[in-house]
């Protein structure tokens, strides 16, 4: 059952849901969820927020990302309670939401430096950290808001510079450097072999007890203007290395090692196994993540988290 938590805060009521809409460079990082022993983007987020809380803040987030792997569009949530949110505020003329932005930002900039260090990490590896997580927007969520359950669909994208002429060092960070050209029609042929509604257990890292069935809603390749070969895939969610394993089938096809017909083969074989190649993870981005109106908002977290459980 969903727990629906009030959109407006009250200063002597219970908790309350606040969700933050922010970006990260994926480099430093062990990828978003928590590892014992390991900096991630959720470790060091919710850092953060216990310094402004005092207390341990857990959130929930929309997609969690592989080590490496970098977001544009995150959206994560967590709750707290009325007095906490008014007490952001204090001593300032802005609006809490405004306050509470520019104290975690500053927090996530400067004030983590001493607990990374004592963690172990070089001074070289604390700088890097400084500036990788951006907060955009803090807001409070509409009633029935879960930043997982509640999204329609997530949106990734992949950079390939096919072409050595188009090897740029100030992108390398985030574009896959492929040293033979690429048939951007076969991949767009496999691409299309796969979308729909499909089992795609040859192309994740199940969970036990969890679904691999996804409606993978776009994937496609598109030729830029700069010549970087760019691709696109939107899904109603996405499994452990489900993108990269599809990015990792569609290069096969493209440089002339696989068919095109290959990849839906694939997938309907349904097995994971030595010829599940996944691509490299820096070029690729979460992009983007899209909800549903406010009042459709329970009704989708409700579908979702029955499909997913």
């Amino acid at each position: 059952m969903t727990i629906e938590r009030p959109a407006v805060p009250n200063p002597d009521g219970g908790p309350f849901r606040i969700r933050l809409d922010l970006s990260y460079d994926g480099a430093p990082f062990a990828g978003w969820a928590v590892q014992p022993g390991l900096v991630t983007v959720q470790g060091t987020l919710e850092a953060a927020l216990a310094v402004l809380f005092r207390r341990p803040i857990r959130v929930t987030v929309a997609g969690r990302t592989d080590a490496g792997v970098h977001a544009r569009g995150q959206v994560v949530h967590f709750d707290a309670t009325g007095a906490e949110w008014a007490a952001l505020a204090r001593s300032t003329d802005l609006e809490p939401a405004e306050a509470f932005k520019r104290r975690l930002r500053g927090v996530l900039n400067r004030e983590l430096t001493v607990p990374l260090k004592e963690a172990g990490l070089s001074r070289r590896a604390v700088e890097a950290m400084a500036g990788a997580v951006e907060v955009h927007r803090a807001s409070i969520a509409p009633t029935g808001f879960d930043a997982r359950f509640s999204a329609l669909w997530r949106r990734y994208s992949y950079r390939i510079a096919d072409c050595q002429e188009d090897w740029d060092p100030l992108l390398r960070n985030i574009t896959l450097w492929h040293k033979t050209r690429l048939d951007e029609n076969a991949m767009n042929q496999a691409a299309a072999g796969v979308l729909g509604i499909q089992d795609f257990l040859s192309f994740c890292k199940p969970r036990e007890g969890a679904t691999t069935i996804r409606e993978l809603q776009e994937f496609v390749f598109v030729r830029r203007p700069d010549g970087i070969l760019q691709a696109s895939l939107k899904a109603d969610a996405f499994c452990h290395n489900m993108v990269r394993s599809l990015i990792g089938g569609a290069l096969l096809v493209g440089a002339g090692e696989r068919r095109p017909g290959w990849l839906a083969e694939r997938m309907f074989a349904r097995i994971r196994d030595s010829n599940s190649k996944l691509a490299p993870p820096h070029p690729l981005v979460l992009e983007e993540v899209k909800y549903p109106g406010a009042a459709e908002l329970s009704a989708r977290a409700e579908t979702t988290r029955a499909l997913r459980e």
